[in-house]
């Protein structure tokens, strides 16, 4: 366990906070020492992260291997929903977004372990902290920081509350990191400074101006569409280092909403068929794709699928842009993940010496927002924009 980890867990706060960047050994630290006060205290410890839909999505996995991991299998009752030690103590777990009733309610919690703080909103903070209030109880939180106007990073970084005691903990902190991941992270060093600091550094993202979507980005659990609703595909080819895409979306009060994705790499053209077909009502739908795999698009078609290729011409990229920047958000539903991602992340390149933003979008993390161009090929090019501000 890093040294730092060790003084956050060591200390008396009520709030002990690991934030950084990745092979930090943060949940590790964390589900460790977690699991030695279980062994020797009866406790009470409650897991939660802002989304979970079911108990994969949650810290079980990590703590049932490292119950393994460190022999103790013999002195823990491991079950679906709950862990429990010899000596008393039950570990369980919940989501917070829609169990606010049922997070009110629960009580006698001496330990509570915020995994993924980042995603937690202020309006679950504001329920979550009165609710831990054993005396004595603590509260512990560990993230990768995103957004320097996140709820979490605000709370816990920029204003601390009394009794909080945090440590910003990278892979350098870690002796244990394995080597692949220290490659990586000098790689990416040499070619992408920004990404560095971002997923290795666990710095807020600082290109943030740079981002070509900013904040109309919206990530909501609760989009459904209507039984009516008209659906939109597109889709972009990939295959060794690129991903395959495939998204559904739809439009409605001047938003855009996406549903739906399918995102992999090393997808052999054989595998194409099933993958769409994880798209729901992908076969039923025009699927708008790159046109620049003729022979690929004649597959999916005597595979079953309607496939055209989209115009690509000159100016196409930045009138794409330009159109999805006129929606008034852009809705993603958290299981896509893909979308997320690429969509938080495309940005405009940046001059290398006075990092002025330039009207060029950087050629990453536009996978996602060049399939969704070609779906809306035909609405682009019939408007300058939807009309949003």
């Amino acid at each position: 366990m890093p040294l730092k980890a060790q003084k956050v867990i060591g200390s008396q706060a009520r709030f002990k906070v690991l934030y950084g960047g990745r092979g930090s050994a943060k949940s590790y630290s964390f589900a460790d020492a977690l699991l030695v006060k279980a062994l020797y205290t009866p406790m009470r410890i409650l897991c939660v992260r802002e989304i979970q839909r079911s108990i994969k999505d949650s810290v079980h996995k990590l703590l049932s291997d490292r119950i393994d991991a460190l022999g103790l299998s013999h002195q823990f009752s491991i079950g679906r929903d709950l862990i429990a030690s010899g000596c008393g103590s039950q570990i369980i777990f919940k989501g917070l977004k829609h169990n606010i009733s049922e997070i009110k309610s629960t009580e006698g919690i001496d330990l509570c372990w915020v995994e993924e703080a980042e995603r937690v909103s202020a309006d679950s903070w504001d329920v979550l902290i009165p609710t831990i209030r054993k005396e004595g109880s603590e509260i512990w939180i560990s993230f990768n920081p995103e957004n320097e106007h996140s709820a979490t990073y605000e709370k816990f970084v920029v204003n601390p509350p009394p009794h909080c005691v945090s440590s910003h903990i990278t892979y350098r902190d870690n002796k244990m990191c394995p080597e692949v991941l220290v490659r990586e992270a000098e790689y990416d060093l040499d070619v992408d400074p920004d990404k560095y600091e971002h997923i290795w550094e666990g710095r807020v993202k600082r290109y943030h101006d740079a981002l070509i979507f900013g904040n109309k980005i919206v990530i909501d659990e609760d989009i459904k569409a209507s039984p009516s609703t008209d659906f939109l595909f597109g889709c972009d080819w990939g295959y060794s280092n690129d991903p395959l895409v495939l998204v559904r979306m739809y439009i409605q009060d001047k938003s855009l909403y996406i549903d739906y994705e399918f995102y992999s790499v090393g997808v052999e053209l054989g595998e194409h068929a099933s993958a769409f077909d994880t798209v729901p009502l992908s076969r039923d739908g025009r699927i708008r794709a790159d046109n620049s795999r003729p022979e690929t698009i004649s597959f999916m078609n005597r595979e079953g699928f309607d496939v055209v290729g989209a115009k690509k011409g000159a100016g196409s990229i930045a009138e794409g842009i330009t159109f999805l920047r006129s929606f008034k958000n852009i809705f993603i539903h958290p299981r896509c993940v893909g979308s997320v991602d690429d969509f938080n992340n495309y940005r405009w390149k940046q001059d290398s010496l006075t990092r002025e933003v330039l009207p060029i979008p950087v050629d990453k993390s536009n996978h996602v927002p060049d399939a969704v161009r070609y779906a809306l090929e035909p609405l682009i090019s019939r408007k300058k924009s939807w009309g949003a501000a």
